[in-house]
């Protein structure tokens, strides 16, 4: 998926959170890094369609994110989300927050939208699962279910923010290891995230965010291993100084 940004600002209340973005390139597995207050999770909703830029446009493969909303839902219908608390319905079971999506956004039978759920849990782990509720299933459960909902409709690419950052660490494992795992079979994501073992190792580039600019980007081991800015120097130094 090639991916154009040009001069994407935004603001809110005045506040200037993104300030003239210009990116293009083609996106397979990116990670969004920086420190908080960076603008990360703003540009990946603006990326998203779920929120406009105060200036500057976005196009995905050649054509502009659209304004109007009926286009605009269906440009969001072609990706799938994952966000921090996973957003599953806490009324439904684990089964029926894969099944409705389906059923409801595309058209899916109820046969059909129940086999791709059931086939999902299985592949995801969650095989005896599928008839709990969100509450009833671990954090690294729940955020499985929110991935597996996610990529049920075979979206064109997967945008996750901090999809690991309310979970203990073995949660945060499942969850890493099963986005990897997604990778591997061809999947793509862009994903904001604070765990830098999987921005290095598991994403073929990273975005460095600070102050609202895009101050570096570049092949993930390029910019681990050789940061060109101070602020990234400085960022990555700070994060590694306690790693194991």
């Amino acid at each position: 998926m090639r991916i154009r940004l040009a001069g994407i600002s935004r603001s809110f209340d005045g506040a200037s959170v993104l300030r003239g973005i210009d990116f293009d390139d083609e996106v397979t597995t990116l990670a969004i890094i920086g420190p908080s207050g960076g603008g990360k999770s703003t540009l990946l909703r603006i990326l998203g369609g779920l929120l406009p830029a105060s200036a500057g446009t976005v196009e995905v493969d050649g054509e502009e994110v659209p304004a109007d909303e009926a286009a605009l839902a269906r440009y969001r219908s072609s990706l799938g989300f994952v966000f921090q608390d996973g957003g599953l319905f806490h009324h439904l079971s684990a089964r029926e927050n894969i099944a409705l999506p389906l059923r409801a956004v595309h058209g899916m039978t109820e046969a059909e939208a129940a086999a791709r759920a059931d086939e999902l849990l299985g592949r995801f782990g969650l095989a005896g699962e599928g008839d709990k509720r969100p509450a009833q299933l671990s954090g690294g459960q729940r955020q499985r279910v929110a991935i597996a909902r996610a990529v049920a409709p075979r979206p064109k690419m997967l945008l996750l923010d901090e999809p690991t950052s309310a979970l203990d660490p073995e949660y945060t494992t499942e969850v890493l290891d099963l986005l990897r795992d997604l990778k591997e079979e061809g999947t793509r994501f862009i994903a904001v995230t604070h765990e830098m073992g999987f921005a290095h190792h598991a994403c073929d580039a990273v975005a460095f965010l600070c102050q609202g600019t895009l101050m570096e980007y570049g092949p993930s081991e390029e910019l681990f291993t050789a940061p060109k800015t101070p602020e990234l120097k400085r960022f990555l130094g700070k994060l590694l100084e306690w790693s194991v």
